[in-house]
């Protein structure tokens, strides 16, 4: 018999399959650079003056390179600053809690002892086919809650979501019973179990639900424009929206500053109030990533 390898392990690829591969990986890098050419895009435009990006349009190499949206942009650094705290904070704090809530939700739901999880799945899953509007969120809100001009106002709306609780529920589906009825023999009590079994198997459940949350959360802006009137307390996304509407002469010149209009970076401004807003958590993303194609149950039942 004759080996295929010296070592006895690898196996010779076949002429077709190495074309294949060949084939497929150009495919991935040509669809990987369609998406990053965007950000790419994005970033480059940042840095252009506004005649060149009046004159010809967003290209991906200027001719030359100016700071002038930045600068404005960072032209009161408190401010900018005390936004992102309040953008970090309530992501932090909804995500931890929104976490913690929607978790044990799916894992009471997927208790087959829970006498009335059919019934209190059937009433999450009508929420999510009607609503009550804006005006009465709105109302309760402000009327009943006392959330006006809070930081609450902006956390505790979006801190639970019917869609991630049943996600939840299907990743403790696939957790096998045996583990509770072990755990219970040792006498573990329902919370023990959820909070020294369930939970660190549901990882990959958890950074995926937390990641949509945290995005929800760090993207928000039409919660401030509605619940919140102090500047000290506007999130990054409000903030940065607020300075691009500004950017205009009228705006700026009523406000006491000199104006040159022709040098006014209104287009290269939007581009670099995205890169703020958007590059702190796509270096999120890498930390999380990993968790996406980690098995639920790996080395947690040993036959």
């Amino acid at each position: 018999m004759k080996k295929s390898h010296q070592n006895g392990n690898s196996i010779k690829m076949s002429k077709g399959n190495r074309t294949l591969n060949i084939i497929c990986y150009v495919v991935v890098g040509i669809f990987a650079i369609t998406c990053l050419f965007p950000f790419a895009l994005m970033i480059s435009s940042s840095f252009m003056k506004e005649k060149e990006i009046v004159a010809e349009g967003y290209k991906l190499f200027p001719k030359e390179l100016s700071i002038a949206a930045y600068r404005y942009l960072l032209d009161n650094p408190t401010k900018l600053i005390n936004a992102y705290k309040v953008t970090i904070t309530t992501t932090v704090v909804g995500t931890v809690l929104g976490l913690g809530a929607m978790s044990m939700a799916g894992y009471v739901l997927n208790r087959k002892d829970f006498k009335y999880r059919n019934f209190f799945s059937f009433f999450i899953y009508f929420t999510t086919l009607f609503s009550g509007g804006l005006v009465p969120t709105y109302i309760l809100n402000v009327r009943y809650l006392h959330l006006k001009d809070s930081l609450w106002a902006m956390i505790l709306p979006g801190l639970v979501s019917a869609w991630s609780i049943f996600l939840m529920r299907n990743f403790m589906k696939s957790i096998p019973d045996e583990l509770y009825e072990s755990a219970m023999m040792d006498g573990a009590g329902a919370f023990t179990i959820y909070r020294k079994v369930f939970m660190p198997l549901a990882i990959p459940s958890l950074a995926t639900v937390g990641l949509f949350l945290a995005l929800g959360y760090w993207n928000q802006w039409y919660s401030a424009s509605l619940y919140i009137d102090t500047p000290s307390k506007y999130p990054l996304q409000y903030y940065l929206q607020k300075m691009i509407n500004q950017t205009n002469i009228e705006a700026l010149t009523s406000q006491g500053h000199f104006i040159d209009a022709e040098t006014l970076p209104t287009q290269s401004v939007k581009m670099a109030t995205a890169v703020l807003t958007t590059g702190p958590i796509i270096l999120l993303y890498p930390f999380v990533q990993k968790y996406f194609v980690t098995g639920l149950t790996m080395g947690s039942v040993k036959g």
